[in-house]
């Protein structure tokens, strides 16, 4: 008997040598190749197919697409994301840290799609169907139409699927998957390819949807290989700091829709729940006016979000003065001190800095920019901004405030939530404001202090 051939795969990358390296030729990462066996198939006798089972090409404006309905899952946010709702055929992949909610997610989804009727199998390969149950009963009745199989062996799922006609398939966790042909652990290289590429197969001939559940790295992205977010439609990210009851879903894959969508959830003992109007809970209540705090009007991809931006300005006690911001790019936050203190003349160098985007949600959105140095002026001075006035406006490192986009979706929504005034940039044309609102255009940093005090 022939011995066994052996190779090396990338476990980030995917690249396979033939031999040990210590840095991957592929990705230059350290220590990420791993040593699996060759499994000998009998594809390569399948290659070569008769012409007849062959498929002549068509002109593309000849494919009709108006019998490709989505299929809405009920959950708003989750279809808001994906552009409408679920494309039949499609395999979506979810990710995010442990304990984020990611099978609290699914588990509604599926509770959703099988109470209007249609029936969903659910494949858990990391708790058993008590430990589904008892998540389960949680989040209310559990509809008849939802099956639960807890398996990690592809071809028994496949069985499954074969002997019962399914509307929607939720794999929990693609890292479990076990192709018993392949040799390798479940989680390696070429046992998640192979896998999900099985999957696939079979969900595309029957226009079946997919969800796979998958693990993060240390880093934050994805454990696998990358070429497993490039076999799937819809890559989802599940973010959000566990010390905060919030939650957001993004896409950053999207074949069938845009990735600037952004859906908000709200953890609470009965599961996720929807946050139809986040700018109302990542507003404090209004009370009485401390000085450090300042409202952004924030776009999280087409969506305006009101944020409170909360700074602490305070005499240095240690000989080196800290900066530190939650939610918030640290070297953001630096250059800004370095303009302040270049172009205004703010001395803060011997003053420790803290930074606090109210609610825990990560909003990377330069038009933060004008709201921090107003935060951080209000702490610095010790007086307090009104509660009526909020900013949106990037800073640029000669301290003049650059426009940002969608300035007439910003307004309408800090009119809505009962804003008099707001400060942006007087670089552009000056847009018709809503009415009850004063828009109030400035051009240079050094000219803030003088407008909100």
């Amino acid at each position: 008997m022939a011995k066994p051939r052996t190779q090396y795969v990338c476990s980030d990358c995917g690249t396979t040598t033939a031999q040990w390296v210590g840095k991957c030729p592929g990705c230059s990462e350290w220590n990420t190749l791993k040593e699996e066996v060759v499994a000998t198939s009998s594809k390569r006798s399948h290659r070569h197919h008769s012409s007849q089972a062959l498929k002549a090409p068509r002109p593309l404006k000849d494919v009709q697409i108006d019998n490709v309905k989505r299929l809405v899952t009920g959950e708003k946010e989750l279809d808001r994301v994906l552009g409408g709702g679920v494309v039949p055929g499609s395999l979506m992949l979810l990710g995010g840290e442990p304990g984020i909610g990611k099978s609290t997610l699914m588990l509604q989804v599926a509770f959703l799609t099988g109470s209007i009727g249609l029936k969903v199998l659910y494949v858990s390969g990391e708790e058993s169907p008590e430990q589904v149950r008892m998540r389960a009963s949680r989040i209310g009745d559990v509809p008849e139409e939802l099956m639960i199989l807890p398996e990690t062996q592809v071809p028994i799922i496949l069985q499954a699927l074969e002997q019962e006609e399914y509307s929607l398939l939720v794999i929990d966790s693609v890292q479990t998957l076990d192709q018993p042909e392949i040799d390798g652990v479940p989680g390696s290289v070429s046992q998640i390819r192979e896998s999900v590429a099985s999957i696939t197969s079979h969900a595309k001939a029957r226009n079946l949807p997919v969800f796979l559940v998958g693990h993060i790295t240390k880093e934050g992205s994805i454990a696998g290989p990358k070429i497993l977010e490039h076999m799937v439609d819809v890559v989802l990210q599940f973010e959000g700091d566990r010390s905060h009851s919030y939650r957001m879903l993004r896409a950053s894959k999207n074949r069938f829709g845009t990735t600037s969508e952004l859906g908000i959830y709200e953890m609470m003992g009965e599961g996720l729940k929807r946050v139809s109007n986040p700018s109302d809970v990542l507003l404090t209540e209004a009370g009485e006016p401390t000085s450090g705090s300042a409202i952004s009007v924030s776009l999280e991809g087409v969506r305006p979000i009101l944020v409170e931006v909360q700074a602490l300005v305070s005499t240095a006690v240690y000989g080196t003065p800290q900066r530190s911001g939650t939610a918030f790019d640290l070297r953001r936050l630096n250059m800004l001190l370095a303009v302040l203190e270049k172009r205004c003349g703010f001395k803060l160098a011997s003053f420790d800095v803290f930074l606090n985007m109210a609610g825990g949600l990560k909003i990377v959105d330069p038009a933060n920019d004008l709201a921090v140095v107003a935060a951080i002026l209000s702490s610095s001075l010790d007086l307090p901004l009104d509660r009526d006035i909020c900013f949106a406006g990037e800073v640029g490192l000669s301290g003049e405030i650059r426009p940002v986009p969608r300035i007439e979706a910003r307004m309408a929504e800090a009119q809505r939530l009962g804003m008099n005034r707001m400060l942006i940039s007087g670089h552009s044309k000056k847009p018709s404001a809503p009415l009850g609102l004063e828009v109030i255009t400035v051009k240079r940093v050094s000219e803030i202090h003088s407008l909100i005090f």
